[in-house]
């Protein structure tokens, strides 16, 4: 049995790992986009390093663009088999890659509208509204807890992983030549004090564990602050510089902390009187999905939904539904809250809204989650005077800010609490995924001293043998 890692090593998106059998069937876990890699981008996602044909099933964590976002162009390629998910992630999943294949069509038709005009040729989408819906034909949810044959000798069981609705952590059971071998992929790891989701599940034993390691090096801010940290924000820009305080934000998971944060200051009547919009169609979508799966909340929003029956609801919030409802967001004079996709700021409506008012000291780009540091997002963290948007160079006027406490990556804390349902010594080898290589080697030094003795970071599109 072979294991090959084409995405997401040493790197944070692109999360694809091909397990070949020695039957030679191939079981694909995950198929993501890669993000926020600058030029690297669109290269990087033209070419999967392996014959989407050859591939059997496809195993998805969850719905996120950086582990699903290449499904479509996988089908596009001659993938025909099986996509397993979580019912949730089903669910969310065909509303993510609808809106990913509309965005590519949109970003597409602007960009090419300014190299023709620049005599350069034109960009082609990775993959279009038909690709994303007969993908969507393929899924086949499991639910949490129950194990499946998925192919003879192949059993698969999802955990509840606390990342984002539907999120899970894959455990394989595969038998071959007479022997049982159990790999453990934890897809994203959310936060054990998340503020609207349950904790991550216990697991069974695993030979080989596949581990993010997003923030295998960091120690994030308690989340019970957020609401104070985002009102500091809020009264700092709209009220005492008068400006916007533009908000770049998935808009599965981190749009719905944001609306729950800012429910909380206007249940406590300390929100501003300040108009708030949500600019971005799915962020709508995936909020009312959300809603349809209470069982996965913890018991503290559950106790808060007796009082409150939506939580993301409150006074002053506006979901801006067309083009032209988002364009006239740039045009307006007053102060206000505007939250949009995507969180690295990299693609979608906020990457307009940035542009169009980076140029104003008044107004504030605040960073709420991690962001790859080629994207948009990152440069900006990283305090970028001068930053290239559409092809445009504009001047980094405006103030940028970031909260560390929104994060739906659990940190190293969170991480070792993770996997401390294994036993170090029955696990053969831990492969880190997801992560930068040099917070890798960090954390692969602090696994070693609990216990982990093979502890291997993945080079891109490395293949290791399983014994």
């Amino acid at each position: 049995m072979k294991i090959a890692f084409h995405g997401a090593a040493r790197t944070v998106t692109g999360s694809k790992h091909l397990i070949t059998l020695k039957n030679g069937i191939k079981i694909l876990l995950d198929c993501g986009m890669f993000q926020g890699m600058g030029k690297d981008t669109l290269t990087l996602n033209s070419s999967f390093g392996f014959d989407p044909m050859s591939v059997d099933f496809l195993v998805l964590s969850h719905a996120h663009i950086d582990h699903s976002g290449l499904i479509p162009k996988l089908v596009k390629d001659g993938f025909q088999g099986k996509i397993f998910a979580t019912p949730a992630t089903k669910e969310l999943a065909e509303i993510l890659l609808e809106d990913s294949a509309t965005i590519q069509r949109d970003d597409t038709r602007f960009i090419n509208k300014r190299r023709a005009k620049q005599g350069l040729p034109p960009y082609e989408p990775l993959y279009d509204l038909e690709d994303a819906a007969d993908a969507s034909a393929l899924f086949e949810p499991v639910h949490y807890g129950e194990w499946k044959t998925i192919t003879p000798g192949v059993e698969l069981l999802y955990t509840d992983a606390g990342h984002i609705i539907g999120s899970a952590a894959v455990h394989l059971r595969i038998k071959e030549d007479g022997k049982e071998t159990s790999i453990t992929f934890s897809g994203d790891v959310g936060r054990y004090n998340d503020v609207i989701l349950r904790s991550p599940e216990v697991f069974p034993q695993a030979d080989y564990i596949i581990l993010e390691s997003t923030y295998g090096n960091k120690l994030h801010d308690d989340v019970k602050g957020t609401p104070d940290t985002l009102l500091q924000w809020i009264t700092h820009t709209c009220l005492e510089k008068k400006g916007k305080l533009i908000i770049p934000a998935f808009s599965v998971g981190r749009t719905q902390e944001l609306l729950y944060a800012l429910n909380q200051l206007e249940l406590e009547h300390r929100l501003p009187a300040i108009p708030i919009y949500v600019d971005s169609p799915l962020s709508r979508e995936a909020t009312e999905m959300l809603k349809k799966y209470p069982q996965y909340f913890n018991r503290r929003i559950r106790k808060v939904m007796e009082t409150d029956s939506d939580p993301f609801d409150f006074k002053g919030l506006k979901f801006i539904k067309t083009v032209d409802e988002s364009k006239y967001l740039n045009e307006l004079p007053q102060p206000c809250i505007i939250i949009s996709a995507s969180g690295m700021a990299d693609a979608g409506r906020v990457k307009h809204h940035i542009m169009n008012n980076i140029s104003d000291q008044k107004n504030t780009i605040l960073m709420v989650g991690y962001c790859e540091p080629h994207s948009l997002g990152g440069r900006l963290m990283n305090g970028e005077k001068v930053v290239k948007i559409f092809g445009e160079f504009y001047n980094v006027v405006a103030e940028v800010g970031q909260m560390r406490s929104m994060s739906a990556h659990g940190d190293y804390d969170d991480l070792c609490q993770f996997i401390a349902c294994q036993l170090p010594g029955e696990v053969k080898t831990l492969f880190l995924v997801h992560g930068e290589y040099d917070v890798q080697q960090d954390f692969a030094s602090r696994l070693r001293r609990k216990g982990f003795k093979e502890v291997v970071i993945p080079a891109m599109h490395e293949e290791v043998e399983l014994l």
